[in-house]
């Protein structure tokens, strides 16, 4: 499922026009980038929290060349599933 998928699902479930499922879906996703970006977490009971992970240095090798190099340190987006989410998979 991609976005205008998940925007056509939600609108015809709850009714609301695609236009308007399409603005609350993005502001969702960018309250949860603004939240990530300041190093906040994002926990939605039930369903999993957003958070981010330090990812350390360390070495790489270039696959073409073989030669090694630095990889430095980052911070990367994360997600963890809520139990109620495990649960409705399994």
């Amino acid at each position: 499922m991609n976005k205008t998928d998940l925007i056509n699902n939600i609108s015809t479930s709850s009714g609301l026009t695609k236009r308007d499922v399409e603005t609350v879906l993005n502001g969702f996703l960018g309250e949860i980038t603004d939240a990530l970006t300041k190093g906040d977490k994002v926990q939605l009971i039930g369903f999993g929290t957003f958070e981010t992970r330090k990812r350390a240095a360390r070495t790489g090798r270039n696959p073409q060349t073989g030669e090694e190099i630095n990889i430095a340190e980052s911070n990367v987006p994360a997600f963890k599933a809520g139990n109620k989410l495990k649960e409705a998979v399994n």
